[in-house]
């Protein structure tokens, strides 16, 4: 993908890419140059004068960090009058779910790292990063409540744990163990994989995976899960 020459200087993107490992996490870059030079940041950049805005986020965040093939969905336009230090940005925010362990993580364009955080050790972030990501935050937390999360985080096969730990890193509270998978289970969201898990040293999980039909049909049918 080639870097852009017609930019505008006054319209950017910034995409939060949430991952999740043991816990849920956000994807940075260092900045290599410019006035936030050496500061971690959310993948952005300006957009050119003969793309849309999706065609930007997607081209942003490819050159800055080497993921493609995911889907962006937008968030909001952040337009504070001070949010850039040297004159008036708009910046367009686009968020997504991916499999952290699926993706090779490649820093390029005027990335000179790229790396996962944790949402609870975020570096202090230029501009008005912090602001976009706590609001992305905010959108995923009352997602989760609504239709079910996780088949763009967990890999393929999980444990009842893993997916107890993915709400509770989100929603940032302790869930009563047999009441969250009560209500799980109740939802016939997950498939027994009839597997268990390998390569622990304590007793072995069962291992899960999503009913793709019945995920979707929850998708489109908000609910409220009261966990």
């Amino acid at each position: 993908m080639s870097i852009p020459q017609n930019i505008m200087e006054d319209l950017s993107i910034d995409c939060v890419i949430f991952g999740f490992t043991d816990e849920l996490k956000v994807l940075l870059v260092e900045h290599a140059e410019g006035i936030s030079k050496g500061r971690w940041a959310l993948p952005g950049g300006w957009i050119t004068y003969d793309e849309s805005l999706d065609e930007a986020a997607y081209r942003i965040l490819y050159l800055l960090t080497g993921v493609e093939n995911n889907f962006l969905e937008q968030l909001q336009a952040f337009g504070a009058v001070n949010r850039f230090p040297t004159k008036r940005v708009v910046t367009v925010a686009y968020y997504s779910m991916i499999r952290a362990g699926d993706v090779d993580i490649v820093a390029g364009y005027t990335a000179s790292d790229a790396n996962w955080f944790s949402i609870r050790e975020i570096p202090e972030l230029p501009y008005d990063h912090q602001k976009i990501l706590d609001y992305a935050l905010t959108q995923l937390r009352g997602k989760v409540k609504q239709e079910p999360i996780g088949f763009n985080l967990l890999p393929e096969k999980f444990t009842l744990l893993q997916l107890q730990n993915l709400y509770e890193s989100i929603l940032q509270i302790k869930l009563d163990k047999p009441n969250f998978r009560r209500k799980i289970l109740g939802m016939k969201l997950l498939v027994d994989c009839e597997e268990k898990q390998d390569g622990v040293s304590h007793r072995a999980a069962k291992l899960y995976r999503f009913d793709e039909e019945v995920y979707q049909s929850l998708k489109e049918h908000k609910f409220v899960l009261d966990l």
